[in-house]
């Protein structure tokens, strides 16, 4: 069942003034690519699906797209939140900014804080895609639900034994059509992804400089 969309941690809000428009230009560009492409956006029962971060210049902290925003053909400053504190143990996150942080969030937290390199995440959804890379790249326990504590710590588990760092790319198991990427920036892990992508999709879909 996909669910996505929901957020399930606890999280503290502090809304505030939104990002500023020059820390996710780049974010903005590569999320219209795959926007573009389906990867991220929204499905038909009108549950939104995807979404991007990039590691910010204060430590420990991320900016990630914001909860609900998979519909939106484009984001600015008002659908980006600053993540600037997380605890995994008690299921809780702090951001701040214009929008309250994605549903995964926790996941993408966990990503950066197992790897001081990686300084990009993206997650998207496809089917096939999903389907083909099961258990050929690192993949996640089917027990496991997207947005949970449980699903971060996964994230270390693949990090410790299934050469996630090398292949930096994984599968969701227990959340449908669920696919992660991240790179030490945004252009190798969505290069990741679209190399992947390129063997299963049409060439005119390739075009990614929409």
């Amino acid at each position: 069942m996909i669910d996505e969309g929901y957020v399930k941690y606890q999280c503290d809000w502090i809304k505030s003034d939104p990002i500023n428009s020059n820390e996710i230009e780049e974010l903005n560009c590569w999320r219209n690519k795959f926007y573009h492409l389906g990867l991220i956006g929204i499905y038909e029962s009108g549950i939104g699906f995807g979404n991007i971060s990039i590691r910010a210049a204060q430590p420990g902290q991320f900016i990630i797209s914001g909860t609900q925003t998979g519909h939106l053909f484009s984001l600015n400053e008002q659908h980006c939140t600053r993540v600037i504190d997380f605890d995994l143990d008690q299921n809780c996150l702090t951001c701040q900014g214009a929008i309250q942080a994605s549903s995964e969030s926790l996941t993408h937290a966990v990503i950066y804080e197992a790897n001081p390199l990686v300084n990009a995440v993206i997650h998207v959804h496809h089917l096939e895609l999903w389907q083909k890379l099961m258990y050929q790249v690192p993949t996640t326990a089917k027990n496991c639900r997207y947005g949970t504590p449980e699903m971060a710590k996964e994230m270390l588990r693949l990090f410790n034994a299934d050469r996630l760092i090398e292949k930096k790319i994984l599968v969701m198991a227990g959340h449908e059509e669920g696919i992660i990427s991240f790179g030490k920036s945004l252009e190798e892990a969505g290069s990741i992804l679209l190399n992947y992508y390129s063997a299963i999709a049409p060439s005119p879909a390739l075009d990614t400089n929409q």
